[in-house]
């Protein structure tokens, strides 16, 4: 944990980070065989170099500067949480703090607020009532690269998202103690990455102010255990359960009550969906109107079998995966092995919680030699279900399709 006097006390974080920003010699810090590694995902232009970052192991390279990585889905299979060493990254502004010294860190609180807050990470850690949950954090884009037609954007696999036992302090109760004036319409979250140019816009998220009174919003500065890694928004990040993580600001520095409806870059233009009920449009054409992206849809994944997996025939295997969805839980995961002609219930796991993955399992014995089609969908406790055809958007958002797994019984 952080002694609270030196910024991320990482001395080797600074140094590496500078050099991997400065170029990319960030290779030259890895061992030939970690350099050579690539993991090759199922589409287009998929293949990924495996590169270790700081503080983090080698996950796939999607872009450089800003630094994007997914993480292997492998390691989904290491446990519900996952490691902070492992989990993805994702900046829009590739002006990213590689140092921030808490003796002079501030948290302002500033707009319509009866008293301007500027909070230390001492204050904020001792001031408030701590607080704790475990939440998927899962990128709007997830899953791009399997969308056809395809669409543009980082076209990542299945591994940008993460789930995390999150620690820190409520948003409500930091607001509370600003004031919050009437006629105060939405909040808006600013971190200290920024951008090269001046023509560039900010990166700056916005919540309505009920949104930012839901008492499970968090100002969080742990996760796992442990401070935020550097690249996933140490010393404080925004953490906005069961939405998007577009909305979870990295390196929060300024909370701004505002009275009218934010119209920056990141709201009024970029990440948004068409204004319906599935979010969706047909391939090709765009949307009348559109709405900022909201709350994750429900989503359930197979990972204990790699595509073309090889299984004994008549051999008990043990599936096992992951489901989540927005907050309300999940309710049921149905398994098929037959590419959906049929389906049974699986078994659900340990509950840690609406936000969070949610593990199942299932028995499966194959009984035919020959290609199997395996197929899991999970519904919420709202009633939401997972869609067996996909639907589509220009950004390529919100996927949640039924996933398949195809693997060869011997």
């Amino acid at each position: 944990m952080d002694d609270g006097k030196t910024s991320v006390g990482r001395r080797g974080f600074i140094q590496s980070a500078g050099l991997l920003l400065a170029g990319s010699v960030t290779d030259l810090a890895l061992s030939k065989a970690q350099a050579a590694t690539r993991i090759a995902l199922p589409f287009a232009n998929g293949e990924r170099p495996l590169v270790a970052y700081p503080q983090k192991r080698p996950l796939m390279r999607l872009t450089t500067r800003p630094p994007q990585l997914e993480t292997p889905f492998a390691v989904f299979r290491e446990g519900l949480l996952t490691p902070n060493d492992a989990f993805f990254v994702r900046y829009h502004l590739a002006n990213i703090p590689l140092s921030i010294d808490l003796t002079s860190y501030r948290l302002n609180v500033k707009g319509l607020v009866s008293k301007p807050l500027s909070l230390s990470m001492e204050e904020l850690r001792t001031a408030f009532p701590t607080v704790e949950l475990v939440a998927v954090n899962q990128c709007s884009g997830n899953s791009r690269g399997f969308v056809v037609p395809r669409v543009g954007g980082g076209q990542s696999g299945n591994g940008a998202m993460g789930n995390a036992r999150w620690r820190g302090v409520s948003l409500k109760a930091v607001l509370a103690k600003a004031g919050v004036l009437p006629g105060a319409k939405q909040i808006t979250f600013k971190g200290l990455d920024a951008p090269l140019l001046p023509s560039t816009p900010e990166f700056v998220k916005a919540l309505t102010v009920d949104q930012a009174f839901d008492g499970d919003v968090m100002l969080a500065f742990a996760m796992n255990g442990s401070d935020l890694p550097m690249l996933n928004g140490y010393p404080l990040r925004l953490v906005v359960p069961g939405y998007y993580g577009t909305y979870w600001v990295k390196h929060l520095s300024e909370i701004n009550v505002i009275d009218h409806e934010f119209d920056g870059f990141f709201m009024s233009k970029g990440y948004r969906i068409p204004d319906n009920d599935c979010g969706c449009v047909e391939p090709g054409t765009a949307a009348k109107t559109t709405k900022p992206i909201g709350k994750m849809v429900v989503r359930s994944f197979i990972t204990s079998l790699d595509d073309g997996a090889a299984i004994r025939v008549g051999e008990a295997t043990l599936v096992q995966g992951i489901a989540f969805d927005s907050g309300a839980g999940i309710r049921e995961v149905q398994f098929s092995q037959d590419g959906g002609s049929s389906w049974v219930q699986a078994n659900l796991g340990e509950d840690l919680g609406n936000y969070s993955f949610r593990p199942w399992n299932i028995k499966l014995r194959l009984t035919k030699p020959g290609p199997h089609n395996l197929k899991v969908r999970a519904t919420s406790r709202s009633g939401e279900i997972q869609p067996l055809n996909e639907t589509w958007n220009p950004s390529g958002y919100r996927r949640n399709v039924v996933e398949s797994v195809r693997v060869v019984a011997l």
